[in-house]
């Protein structure tokens, strides 16, 4: 089947697809036209991707789990996913505890609010609606249950959700220049990209509001400049990484027809 018929039937888009294929992750058969081929078993190894990136693993792992899983036997796969997934546990665990501490921060700040009296005159340095600093220690939690590598902020999206749309920032922006401004980063990427990378941009400030975007268009190239706060710049490095090595092929026969959809945006 083609990559089209592959997008179809699983749901994948056939961005991610690709991206799978330059990152050796689904290696696909050419035709001497240089259309991408897919069998059966492709569908089985397609699976046990979106199976780890729904568990949260990196696509680094996923790959070394895809070499146990062609190689080995099902207890070394076994063997190979237990430890993965016991780490991602105590990050997930660690994010947790953060959200639950902050959780807790805005319920004191509503309570503080609500006990506060109403006071007609202007609010001033001694006004006790802006004097949170009892209720944010009495929230802050303990160093123990910090957990140091993961993200200051979260996302919204469930696990699978969220590494879906890492891979397909990172097939869109495969290739990009890129290169660290105030705030953020810039990646320039060819004009033709440009209704992807909108479509995307509106998408990620739905689940991540504190990413902002802004498109310069030139005559041949589009810049998009992403910018977040201190404490987000973990996930801004997670998701907007260079972290392939392969590049975006436009002039793949399987390549979606891009000048349509910028046409649509």
């Amino acid at each position: 089947m083609r990559i089209s018929q592959l997008a179809e039937r699983t749901g994948v888009a056939a961005s991610t697809l690709r991206y799978y294929d330059d990152q050796g992750l689904l290696p696909a058969r050419r035709t001497r036209a240089g259309y991408r081929l897919y069998d059966t078993a492709d569908l089985d190894r397609l699976q046990l991707i979106r199976t780890a990136k729904r568990l949260g693993l990196p696509l680094e792992e996923i790959g070394e789990l895809l070499d146990v899983w062609s190689r080995g036997a099902c207890t070394q796969v076994k063997q190979s996913l237990r430890p993965r997934l016991a780490a991602r546990l105590a990050a997930a665990q660690g994010r947790a505890a953060e959200l639950a501490a902050f959780v807790d921060t805005l319920r004191g700040a509503l309570t503080h609010l609500d006990a506060l009296p109403d006071d007609p005159e202007p609010c001033g340095p001694e006004c006790e609606l802006l004097d949170l600093t009892d209720v944010l220690a009495r929230a802050a939690p303990p160093e123990s249950a910090r957990d140091a590598s993961a993200p200051a902020v979260a996302c919204s999206l469930q696990p699978e959700d969220a590494g879906d749309r890492i891979d397909r920032w990172r097939a869109v922006l495969a290739g990009a220049h890129r290169e660290e401004i105030a705030d953020g980063l810039r990646a320039v990427v060819p004009a033709d990209r440009a209704a992807e990378v909108a479509e995307l941009a509106a998408a990620e400030q739905s689940c991540c509001p504190f990413f902002s975007f802004a498109l310069h268009f030139a005559h041949a190239s589009i810049s998009l400049e992403v910018r977040a706060p201190a404490h987000a710049k973990p996930m801004l490095d997670e998701v907007f990484s260079s972290a392939d090595s392969g590049t975006h092929s436009d002039s793949d026969p399987d390549s979606d027809d891009r000048a349509a959809r910028i046409g649509a945006c």
